[in-house]
């Protein structure tokens, strides 16, 4: 058994493929391996080149093995499937083309959702059609990179999109068969959301093939939850701050893992806002790893 610890492109402030302010996608290589990683995701697709040899040899050169990678597309609206069948084939292709495992499903940021996040009880539900279609959608994603590209699939629940709480969470784990849909388990989010991370585990160790470490500043989360502060300004705001900082509990989840023999990945994602003048990915990426060797990972 062995857990190995990876960071994402999403930790320099990468989100979408085309925004300007991203950094180089070797530079992200580069200090990603400097601040002691020995893997990374893929970001948005489009963000690294759709070029496997010049890909491959970038990682080569860091020392760095492709984890996976995250569709983080609209699943959520209808007039949106050709978008999300875009992101999610370009990705599985990535994905296979350099032996990774790990293919992550996030449906994106909804209107009808974002003044919500963090309140479940306040946020508007789908009705049973949009919840069947959005359910079936997820699915087809989950069989086609299972059965076709050879992947492992996670869902992923994220903040102010309709796959956010833990009971819409838990429905689709029941509707959707285990043989293709696993969990990327996310302790950020899960917190965000307003649910227990750790308890969360403890119930669904068996179905969660991929971890995503983040942690949330607990008055940050209080004063966007309070205010309805949409997913990108409470970033701004920290609310993702850097692990052990915050209200998840790493050394129990870390526990939970080693108890249950997880094997393979744990990767960090601390969601930042580059503009801001005290941003500085390199210098949490060392924190972020310094913690999780500090607690025994």
């Amino acid at each position: 058994m062995t857990i190995k610890i990876g960071n994402a492109p999403c930790s320099w402030g990468v989100e979408f493929a085309g925004d300007p302010r991203n950094p180089d996608w070797r530079d992200v290589l580069r200090e990603n391996a400097e601040a002691g990683y020995r893997g990374i995701e893929l970001g948005p697709v489009g963000f690294m080149p759709e070029d496997p040899p010049l890909v491959a040899d970038a990682l080569a050169e860091n020392g760095l093995e492709l984890i996976g990678g995250v569709v983080f597309r609209p699943f959520h609206d209808p007039d949106q499937w050709d978008d999300v069948m875009d992101g999610s084939v370009r990705t599985c292709k990535a994905l296979a083309a350099h032996g990774a495992r790990h293919l992550v499903l996030i449906d994106s940021i909804s209107p009808r959702r974002a003044p919500t996040a963090g309140r479940v009880d306040a946020a508007e539900q789908m009705d049973a059609a949009e919840w069947s279609a959005y359910r079936d959608k997820i699915a087809t994603v989950a069989r086609m990179g299972t059965e076709e590209y050879g992947l492992t699939v996670g869902i992923h629940a994220h903040a102010a999109g309709f796959m956010d709480f833990e009971p819409e969470l838990e429905r689709l784990l029941d509707e959707v068969d285990a043989s293709i849909l696993k969990i990327c388990f996310d302790t950020g989010h899960h917190s965000y959301a307003g649910f227990d991370p750790v308890a969360f585990m403890e119930r669904h160790m068996d179905r969660i093939s991929y971890m995503h470490f983040k942690d949330i500043d607990p008055t940050v989360k209080s004063d966007v939850i309070a205010n309805g502060t949409g997913f990108y300004e409470a970033c701004g705001q920290g609310i993702f701050c850097n692990l052990g900082d915050g209200d998840v509990d790493f050394p129990a989840v870390r526990h939970l893992l080693l108890e249950h023999g997880f094997d393979g990945w744990c990767t960090v994602e601390q969601d930042c806002d580059p503009t801001l003048p005290d941003t500085d990915p390199l210098r949490d990426a060392r924190l972020n790893r310094a913690y999780l060797a500090s607690i025994g990972f």
